[in-house]
C-alpha cells in the first residue's frame, strides 16, 4: 500500500539545510498495524505528512496504491486526504463550536453523502467508539479521552482504507490511552491498515511492526 523509495525533505533556512527525511526507504502493506517510532526532532512528523499527502517530498519516490504521488493533481490529492485517509491527531484538531455529531459529520458534507448516508454513518461511528450519548457535547465539554474517540470516530465515518495516528495517546493517560489502543487494535482486527507515529516505546509495542527513525534515518524492523 506505501512504499517509500530514498525519499527525502529538505528544509533551508539561508545558508542552511536540515534533511528531514534522508534517503528513507520503507513499505507498509495492505492490513498491517505498523508504529513508526523516534525521537522528537526525528523527522516522524515530516514523514506522516509525506504519507498523508499533505506534503510532498524534495527527492525520491512515494507509491501509494501503486501509483507515484507527483502523478496526482491537487485536487486528487485533495480527494485521497478526505477519503482514502482517515487522520487521528494528537490535539484532536475538533472544531470547538461545533458538536461532537458536527465534527463528525463535517468530512462526509465534504465528500458529498446525502444527509440519509450521512446520519447513518455518524451514528454508527459514534455508537462504535462509545459516545453516541454525549453527541450534542462540544469538544470543552468532553474528556482529552473523549475527544479523542470523537477524533477516531470522525475518521472512522469516512471509512478510509488507511488510519493514520500521530501521537494519538500522546496527551492522554495511561489508562486512558490504553482504551485508544483497544479501539485502532478492533480496526485493524476489521482488516484496517494502521500506521501509528509516537515516541512512546509501550505505545510501538503494540503495533504489528516497528519502523525506527533518527536524524531522518529510517530502520524497517
Amino acid at each position: 500500500m506505501i512504499q517509500f523509495k530514498d525519499v527525502s525533505k529538505i528544509y533551508r533556512m539561508g545558508e542552511n539545510s536540515l534533511r528531514a527525511l534522508d534517503h528513507a526507504n520503507m513499505h507498509i502493506r495492505e492490513g498491517e498495524f505498523v508504529s513508526i517510532i523516534g525521537p522528537s526532532g526525528s523527522g516522524k512528523s515530516t514523514l506522516m505528512n509525506i504519507v498523508g499527502c499533505l506534503d510532498l517530498a524534495d527527492e525520491g519516490e512515494y507509491f501509494l496504491d501503486g501509483q507515484e504521488i507527483r502523478t496526482y493533481k491537487e485536487d486528487q490529492l485533495a480527494r485521497i486526504r478526505n477519503e482514502k485517509i482517515g487522520f487521528v491527531f494528537q490535539n484532536f484538531n475538533l472544531i470547538g463550536k461545533m458538536t461532537a455529531w458536527d465534527n463528525i459529520e463535517l468530512p462526509l458534507i465534504y465528500q458529498r453523502l446525502p444527509r440519509a448516508r450521512r446520519k447513518e454513518r455518524v451514528e454508527e461511528a459514534l455508537r462504535r467508539v462509545g459516545l453516541y450519548d454525549r453527541r450534542t457535547h462540544r469538544p470543552t465539554e468532553l474528556s482529552g479521552g473523549q475527544q479523542q474517540r470523537v477524533a477516531i470516530a470522525r475518521a472512522i465515518s469516512t471509512r478510509p482504507s488507511l488510519f493514520l495516528a500521530d501521537e494519538p495517546t500522546g496527551n492522554l493517560d495511561s489508562r486512558t490511552g490504553e482504551e485508544i489502543m483497544g479501539i485502532f487494535r478492533e480496526l485493524h482486527e476489521e482488516g484496517n491498515t494502521i500506521v501509528l507515529i509516537t515516541h512512546d516505546p509501550s505505545v510501538a509495542d503494540k503495533a504489528q511492526r516497528q519502523i525506527r527513525i533518527r536524524d531522518g534515518k529510517v530502520q524497517e524492523l
